[in-house]
């Protein structure tokens, strides 16, 4: 036998080893966010069973408690593989995985003058929440992940854009802390908009849709009004949600011409292959959603993996939150606390403005 075939054989015969050394090296930390995610999990459901709403959901308070977890203990180096895997590898797959839950007779059912109304009203409040957010002081990652999440899906929109644009894991936690506050606060005050507007429920359901961030927010604002407020609402957000997948991909064009972290530009990129520009990730969610449309992922397949892919969105936030620094928090939370609510200001103006432009009754 020759030297090179020997060399072959003892490195095929290395394989599993090294395999086995990987995930070695990860399983310490993947295991401390998923007893954090179990907790949040925990947490969340005996939230429902006291309200009857996720008023917060699991995956805000996986952020919270890693935060609250690193603050009292500094993860060692047999953690930090894991935790890193946990924050962008998963959260990766989660992204690909959502795309199984988007269909594209939502966007049918709703109208032409609806649909475009909603994609204009998502394009108007990312522009106006990124210049609101560069006004104030905020680096171009994080008002590009303020704005998305304010103009979509809120925490969903905002760890579904992070990793396509490279943000830093503060950024993204700060962004979905303080929007998460937010809406709340806005399950909680919409309903107001009643009295005060004079909105009937078919107004009040589209202005709940176009503006609270996440569906089971939509149910928590819109049951209370009345049963059309709900459906209408319901129908409203998810149309509203499926423009994540076309913004992400935007962002993914966009992002090589960011300025890179500390203000220097990174100049006009080379080129680059369309894979090079579009993630893997991007491409899974296309291509998942794609299949959903057409009828090849039903129902019955299609909600378990969405349970799976927000399962997994919740072991990434805990991670993220088990990398970061509270005192990072605290610098920058004035800022972004005035850039979320003139967004969330500028949202509702607009979506005022869509319902009487369209002459919604």
């Amino acid at each position: 036998m020759s030297v090179k075939s020997i060399s072959t054989t003892a490195a095929e015969a290395d394989k599993p080893r090294v395999a086995s050394g990987r995930i070695g090296s990860l399983l310490p930390g993947i295991l401390v966010c998923l007893a954090v995610t179990v907790v949040a999990i925990a947490v969340q459901a005996l939230e429902e069973r006291a309200t009857g709403h996720p008023y917060v959901e699991a995956l805000v308070i996986a952020i919270l408690l890693g935060i609250a977890l690193r603050t009292l203990w500094s993860p060692g180096e047999r953690f930090r593989a894991g935790i890193a895997f946990s924050a962008k590898q998963v959260l990766e797959l989660a992204v690909t995985l959502l795309g199984a839950s988007i269909s594209l007779g939502a966007i049918v059912a709703s109208g032409t003058s609806l649909l475009v109304g909603i994609v204009a009203t998502v394009v108007l409040a990312i522009v106006a929440s990124y210049a609101i957010c560069r006004l104030l002081g905020l680096p171009p990652r994080m008002a590009i992940l303020v704005a998305c999440g304010n103009a979509i899906c809120g925490n969903s929109a905002i760890a579904a854009v992070a990793p396509v644009i490279g943000a830093d894991s503060k950024d993204v936690v700060a962004a979905i802390a303080f929007t998460a506050v937010l809406g709340v606060l806005m399950v909680l005050g919409l309903p107001l908009f009643v009295p005060l507007v004079g909105l009937s429920e078919h107004q009040y359901g589209t202005l709940a849709g176009l503006t609270v961030y996440a569906v089971p927010q939509v149910l928590a604002a819109t049951v209370p009004v009345g049963i059309l407020a709900t459906q209408v609402g319901t129908l409203v957000k998810l149309v509203r949600v499926l423009m994540l997948g076309p913004v992400v991909v935007a962002f993914s064009f966009i992002a090589p011409y960011l300025p890179a972290e500390g203000g220097s530009a990174k100049g006009r990129p080379g080129r680059l292959g369309f894979f090079k520009i579009v993630p893997w990730f991007i491409l899974g969610f296309l291509a998942l959603a794609t299949l959903r449309s057409i009828g090849l992922v039903p129902d019955a397949a299609s909600q378990p993996v969405t349970r799976v892919a927000g399962l997994l969105t919740v072991v990434s936030m805990a991670a993220l939150g088990l990398g970061v620094d509270v005192r990072v928090l605290a610098r920058v939370g004035g800022r972004v606390t005035l850039a979320v609510t003139g967004s969330l200001v500028v949202l509702l103006l607009v979506s005022l403005s869509l319902i009487w432009a369209l002459g919604i009754t």
